[in-house]
Protein backbone atom coordinates (compact mmCIF):
# COMPACT_ATOMS: atom_id res chain seq x y z
CA UNK A 1 0.00 0.00 0.00
CA UNK A 2 2.96 2.32 0.60
CA UNK A 3 4.58 1.48 -2.25
CA UNK A 4 1.43 2.53 -4.39
CA UNK A 5 1.00 6.17 -2.55
CA UNK A 6 4.68 6.70 -3.09
CA UNK A 7 4.40 6.32 -6.85
CA UNK A 8 1.05 8.31 -7.06
CA UNK A 9 3.28 11.02 -5.13
CA UNK A 10 6.45 10.77 -7.70
CA UNK A 11 3.60 11.07 -10.54
CA UNK A 12 2.44 14.33 -9.06
CA UNK A 13 5.78 15.88 -8.33
CA UNK A 14 7.17 18.83 -10.07
CA UNK A 15 8.93 17.67 -13.45
CA UNK A 16 12.30 18.30 -13.35
CA UNK A 17 15.02 19.45 -16.73
CA UNK A 18 18.20 20.57 -17.08
CA UNK A 19 18.81 24.00 -17.44
CA UNK A 20 19.76 23.85 -20.75
CA UNK A 21 16.60 22.15 -21.81
CA UNK A 22 14.25 24.81 -20.41
CA UNK A 23 16.40 27.03 -22.56
CA UNK A 24 17.33 25.74 -25.57
CA UNK A 25 14.01 23.63 -26.39
CA UNK A 26 12.19 27.21 -26.44
CA UNK A 27 14.68 29.09 -28.39
CA UNK A 28 14.78 26.20 -30.83
CA UNK A 29 11.12 26.40 -31.10
CA UNK A 30 10.73 30.58 -31.74
CA UNK A 31 13.81 30.10 -33.98
CA UNK A 32 12.25 27.23 -36.27
CA UNK A 33 8.54 28.83 -35.77
CA UNK A 34 9.96 32.17 -37.22
CA UNK A 35 12.85 30.95 -40.34
CA UNK A 36 10.48 28.33 -41.61
CA UNK A 37 7.18 30.23 -41.73
CA UNK A 38 8.99 32.97 -43.22
CA UNK A 39 9.94 30.54 -46.46
CA UNK A 40 7.00 28.55 -45.95
CA UNK A 41 4.21 30.34 -44.82
CA UNK A 42 1.60 27.18 -44.61
CA UNK A 43 4.06 26.13 -41.69
CA UNK A 44 2.08 28.92 -39.51
CA UNK A 45 -0.42 26.62 -38.79
CA UNK A 46 1.79 24.88 -36.55
CA UNK A 47 2.27 26.56 -33.68
CA UNK A 48 5.24 25.09 -31.81
CA UNK A 49 6.27 28.00 -29.08
CA UNK A 50 2.45 27.55 -28.33
CA UNK A 51 3.23 23.31 -27.91
CA UNK A 52 6.36 24.38 -25.86
CA UNK A 53 4.47 26.43 -23.29
CA UNK A 54 1.88 24.12 -22.79
CA UNK A 55 4.82 21.39 -22.26
CA UNK A 56 6.58 22.69 -19.64
CA UNK A 57 3.08 24.37 -17.55
CA UNK A 58 1.75 21.50 -17.29
CA UNK A 59 5.14 19.24 -15.83
CA UNK A 60 6.24 21.98 -14.02
CA UNK A 61 3.25 22.56 -12.01
CA UNK A 62 3.51 26.01 -11.43
CA UNK A 63 1.19 28.61 -12.17
CA UNK A 64 3.39 31.50 -11.68
CA UNK A 65 6.27 29.33 -13.71
CA UNK A 66 3.76 28.75 -16.72
CA UNK A 67 2.30 32.12 -16.81
CA UNK A 68 6.45 34.00 -16.80
CA UNK A 69 7.26 30.96 -19.45
CA UNK A 70 4.19 32.13 -21.15
CA UNK A 71 4.93 35.42 -21.09
CA UNK A 72 8.45 35.20 -22.32
CA UNK A 73 7.56 32.62 -25.32
CA UNK A 74 4.87 34.82 -26.40
CA UNK A 75 6.91 38.56 -26.50
CA UNK A 76 9.51 36.85 -28.03
CA UNK A 77 7.43 35.40 -30.72
CA UNK A 78 5.75 38.67 -30.90
CA UNK A 79 9.23 40.40 -31.40
CA UNK A 80 9.99 37.74 -34.38
CA UNK A 81 6.81 38.62 -36.29
CA UNK A 82 4.80 41.64 -37.64
CA UNK A 83 2.61 40.98 -34.57
CA UNK A 84 1.81 44.40 -32.29
CA UNK A 85 4.31 43.45 -29.47
CA UNK A 86 2.33 41.75 -26.74
CA UNK A 87 0.12 39.64 -28.46
CA UNK A 88 0.97 35.90 -28.10
CA UNK A 89 2.32 37.37 -24.57
CA UNK A 90 -0.72 37.65 -23.20
CA UNK A 91 -2.40 34.61 -25.11
CA UNK A 92 0.53 32.29 -24.20
CA UNK A 93 0.72 33.78 -20.25
CA UNK A 94 -2.82 32.91 -19.89
CA UNK A 95 -2.56 29.46 -21.26
CA UNK A 96 0.68 29.17 -19.22
CA UNK A 97 -1.26 29.78 -16.34
CA UNK A 98 -4.26 27.18 -17.20
CA UNK A 99 -2.22 24.64 -18.45
CA UNK A 100 -0.20 24.61 -14.83
CA UNK A 101 -3.04 25.17 -12.67
CA UNK A 102 -4.57 21.77 -14.37
CA UNK A 103 -1.26 20.09 -14.18
CA UNK A 104 -1.40 20.32 -10.49
CA UNK A 105 -5.47 18.54 -10.54
CA UNK A 106 -4.79 16.06 -13.07
CA UNK A 107 -2.49 13.49 -14.52
CA UNK A 108 -1.10 15.14 -17.70
CA UNK A 109 1.24 12.14 -17.71
CA UNK A 110 -1.24 10.23 -19.88
CA UNK A 111 -0.98 10.99 -23.77
CA UNK A 112 -5.07 11.02 -23.90
CA UNK A 113 -5.36 13.92 -21.33
CA UNK A 114 -2.10 15.74 -23.23
CA UNK A 115 -4.08 15.47 -26.24
CA UNK A 116 -7.43 16.73 -24.61
CA UNK A 117 -5.19 19.34 -23.10
CA UNK A 118 -3.75 20.73 -26.26
CA UNK A 119 -6.87 20.60 -28.55
CA UNK A 120 -8.32 22.82 -25.74
CA UNK A 121 -5.35 24.98 -25.26
CA UNK A 122 -5.00 25.92 -29.40
CA UNK A 123 -8.56 26.41 -29.97
CA UNK A 124 -8.39 28.76 -26.22
CA UNK A 125 -5.43 30.08 -28.30
CA UNK A 126 -6.94 31.17 -31.19
CA UNK A 127 -9.98 32.34 -29.68
CA UNK A 128 -7.97 34.78 -27.37
CA UNK A 129 -5.72 36.18 -30.32
CA UNK A 130 -8.53 36.62 -32.38
CA UNK A 131 -10.95 38.29 -29.27
CA UNK A 132 -7.20 40.87 -28.95
CA UNK A 133 -7.07 41.25 -32.79
CA UNK A 134 -10.24 42.17 -33.37
CA UNK A 135 -11.70 43.71 -30.82
CA UNK A 136 -8.55 45.27 -28.76
CA UNK A 137 -6.55 46.35 -31.66
CA UNK A 138 -9.45 46.85 -34.31
CA UNK A 139 -7.90 44.90 -36.85
CA UNK A 140 -9.96 42.87 -39.87
CA UNK A 141 -9.44 39.02 -38.52
CA UNK A 142 -11.99 36.53 -40.28
CA UNK A 143 -12.31 33.64 -38.07
CA UNK A 144 -12.75 30.15 -39.86
CA UNK A 145 -14.10 27.42 -37.82
CA UNK A 146 -12.52 24.69 -40.64
CA UNK A 147 -9.13 26.18 -40.92
CA UNK A 148 -8.87 26.46 -36.50
CA UNK A 149 -10.38 23.05 -36.39
CA UNK A 150 -7.60 21.79 -38.53
CA UNK A 151 -4.97 23.87 -36.80
CA UNK A 152 -6.16 22.24 -33.77
CA UNK A 153 -5.59 18.65 -34.82
CA UNK A 154 -2.16 19.03 -36.40
CA UNK A 155 -0.98 20.72 -33.67
CA UNK A 156 -2.48 18.28 -31.09
CA UNK A 157 -0.49 15.40 -33.02
CA UNK A 158 2.98 16.91 -33.29
CA UNK A 159 2.56 18.13 -29.81
CA UNK A 160 1.98 14.45 -27.92
CA UNK A 161 4.55 13.31 -29.96
CA UNK A 162 6.77 16.43 -29.50
CA UNK A 163 5.96 15.94 -25.26
CA UNK A 164 6.72 12.32 -25.80
CA UNK A 165 10.24 13.72 -26.84
CA UNK A 166 10.91 16.09 -24.13
CA UNK A 167 9.67 13.25 -21.37
CA UNK A 168 13.35 11.58 -22.35
CA UNK A 169 14.90 14.76 -21.24
CA UNK A 170 13.77 14.89 -17.56
CA UNK A 171 15.98 14.13 -14.81
CA UNK A 172 15.87 10.57 -13.87
CA UNK A 173 15.95 9.79 -9.95
CA UNK A 174 17.83 7.00 -9.16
Amino acid sequence: MSMLGAAARRDTEVQSYPLIVFILVPLLALGLQSFVSLHFPRFDILDLPLLVTIYFAISRRNPIVGTVTGAIIGIAQDALTRQPLGIFGICKSIIGYLAASLGVRIDTENHGTRALLTLAFVFLHSSMYWLLVRRLLAQPYQWSWLHESIRAVINTVIGVILFALLDRAKRREY
